[in-house]
């Protein structure tokens, strides 16, 4: 009889160490049917973000809906979509002119885009080109 009982808490403790992740995997469906898209972007003076101290952050969340710390997120979550969510897509603005003066800022965008990581960094000569890059994405 200790045998039996033996073997019978020794099978549910199994039982429970193998289905008790496949239970709670199988409770948490994810609560929206989007990809997420929520990313954290930094801008800071210095020619690098490993050297740049963070001077502004913003959030930006696009799925399911626009939102976030962001200045103009609506509009920033727009502009993304349409490069497919590939920042080095996003072109300097043909109308706005900057000075040739260096003064680097670093912009740094971590985080999720359509459920998949983004890691990124770009220097820019000065502010004025940092704001004119894109419509938005990077002005804050």
């Amino acid at each position: 009889m200790r045998t039996t009982a033996r073997w019978a808490a020794t099978l549910g403790l199994t039982a429970a160490a193998v289905c008790g992740p496949l239970t709670g995997a199988a409770v948490a469906a994810p609560s929206s049917l989007y990809a997420p898209s929520a990313l954290v972007l930094t801008t800071g003076h210095g020619t690098d973000a490993a050297t740049a101290t963070p001077e502004r952050a913003v959030t930006l969340n696009c799925a399911p809906a626009a939102s976030g710390t962001h200045p103009a997120a609506a509009q920033a979550c727009a502009e993304l979509r349409g490069a497919g969510g590939d920042l080095d897509a996003l072109a300097p603005r043909n109308d706005v002119w900057c000075t040739k003066l260096y003064d680097p800022v670093v912009v740094t965008v971590a985080g999720v885009w359509q459920g998949k990581r983004v890691s990124y960094e770009h220097t820019f000569g000065n502010q004025c080109m940092r704001d004119a890059y894109g419509v938005s994405v990077f002005s804050f």
